[in-house]
């Protein structure tokens, strides 16, 4: 690719995840993110054609690796024997905090991730569902099958808690913390927590 031209469809990236992060999805005008990114609307719709592509690609920036990590942590939990449920649930949750570490973009992340939870966006909904589903339902498979007690619907409900917690949790808006500690040393802290309360919740009749 040019390399001109990957440096525009980068700025209009930037731009608009952080436009997005702060004023939503529906907020932010693409006046907006050509202002921002000091291009014209011409090059949004040369590289994106829409703002509803422009907000997938976004998304798209964050969640392709986060689910990647996500599903070779799974695969790994599930190659030992015997299979436990805390290494199924750290596949879900530490790759989440490692993506919501101190760098480029990672404090719009999560606000563009609280986003696609909070906003009554039907085709974003499709968009995560269609590319993002199938990981979340290999995790509810694997999570089945360590509780059988549980239904799927009943499965469905506790996951969605346990997601909740966990952006919350990598916002860093929690009561407790770091008192000396770095932030890999909080983040595993907080991964070690999260994973014993969840398991807890999970194993609950």
């Amino acid at each position: 690719m040019n390399p001109e031209l990957f440096s525009t469809k980068q700025r209009i990236l930037d731009a608009a995840e952080a436009l997005f992060a702060s004023h939503g999805f529906a907020g932010a005008s693409l006046r907006q993110v050509t202002s921002n990114a000091q291009v014209n609307l011409a090059a949004v719709n040369y590289h994106f054609g829409s703002k509803e592509n422009l907000i997938n690609e976004v998304l798209r920036l964050r969640l392709d690796k986060l689910n990647a990590d996500r599903t070779q942590a799974l695969q790994a939990a599930l190659t030992k024997s015997p299979t436990q449920l805390e290494d199924v649930l750290g596949a879900w949750i530490r790759p989440a905090l490692a993506a919501s570490a101190n760098e480029k973009g990672s404090t719009a992340f999560v606000r563009i991730l609280a986003r696609t939870y909070a906003e009554q966006n039907e085709r974003l909904r499709s968009f995560l569902h269609d590319n993002y589903g199938h990981v979340l339902r290999d995790f509810t498979t694997a999570l089945g099958t360590l509780l059988p007690h549980l239904d799927k619907q009943e499965l469905y409900w506790r996951m969605d808690i346990i997601t909740g917690a966990l952006t919350f949790a990598m916002a860093d808006f929690g009561a407790i913390k770091r008192r000396g500690a770095s932030a890999e040393q909080h983040r595993e802290l907080t991964a070690d927590h999260l994973i014993h309360f969840a398991a807890a919740g999970l194993r609950a009749k």
